[in-house]
């Protein structure tokens, strides 16, 4: 007897069939979830359909409703405008999107943060940063096996700890940066917040290529089997990239980041 018809007959609602039915991804799932990483990594735009087709170039015969909730467990979805934005959790506030047409060209303007899947052995965790607009450098990072925001507030309290305030902190809308605990601390330390509009990757711009580059010249290379091992291999790669001369800036991250808060305190 199918689920649906299950659910019927015991009048439950399928969701909250698969809700309490809900466990940790197999080896299966996994290796699917890689997969759907690198397309996605090359190809943001790619929807659930166009994610199954390429998926199928590869071998995997699978359907669009398990590649879609695999999506969702990794936390991505494809780059489009929406006709309106999904509403925010309960007591969430959504920021508007301030750096439309802003010229950023100096350190501490603006800083702004994401969360990545990366593959980890058999399984998965999840990646942050704190990074300045202007430079590309990367103040701060954590790693998390869940989506949480815990992690997300930790990362930018060391951000802030290490480097003085920016006037202005971009995020996305996920509810690990609307919830108080994170526009918490930036209000307190009197920081301006905005939000990339609902779908739009590339109001995020300089994280999205972050994650590019780590992925392609890292992770994928290296297939990190510990978190042991992925944590001393990106902190080695985050390292390199801030010291390693950038082809836009025509230097290091860090030296722009450095140079721009020498000409700061200039001004």
């Amino acid at each position: 007897m199918s689920i649906v018809r299950k659910c019927d007959l015991l009048g439950v609602p399928r969701s909250s069939f698969y809700h309490r039915c809900k466990r940790k991804a197999g080896a299966e799932d996994e290796l699917l979830m890689q997969a759907i990483d690198r397309i996605y990594t090359e190809k943001p735009t790619y929807g659930s359909r166009r994610m199954v087709d390429e998926l199928g170039k590869l071998g995997y015969a699978v359907g669009r409703d398990r590649v879609r909730g695999l999506m969702r467990c990794m936390g991505i979805e494809p780059i489009y405008p929406k006709p309106r934005l999904s509403v925010p959790g309960k007591g969430h506030k959504i920021y508007p999107y301030l750096l439309r047409n802003m010229e950023i060209e100096r350190s501490n303007h603006v800083w702004c943060t994401d969360i990545t899947y990366i593959p980890l052995g058999s399984g998965h965790v999840y990646l942050t940063v704190v990074m300045d607009w202007s430079s590309r450098y990367v103040i701060s990072w954590r790693l998390s096996n869940s989506m949480g925001e815990a992690f997300c507030v930790e990362c930018l309290q060391e951000a802030l700890s290490r480097e003085d305030r920016p006037e202005i902190f971009n995020t996305d809308q996920g509810s690990q940066y609307t919830g108080k605990a994170f526009t918490g601390v930036l209000k307190r330390h009197k920081i301006r917040i905005s939000m990339d509009g609902r779908g739009r990757a590339l109001d995020n711009v300089m994280v999205e290529r972050f994650w590019r580059t780590i992925k392609y010249d890292d992770i994928y290379i290296r297939g990190y089997e510990t978190m042991g091992e992925l944590r001393r291999g990106i902190a080695a790669f985050i390292e390199k990239y801030n010291g390693r001369k950038h082809q836009t800036l025509k230097m290091s991250p860090e030296k722009k980041y450095r140079s721009g808060l020498e000409q700061n305190e200039a001004a």
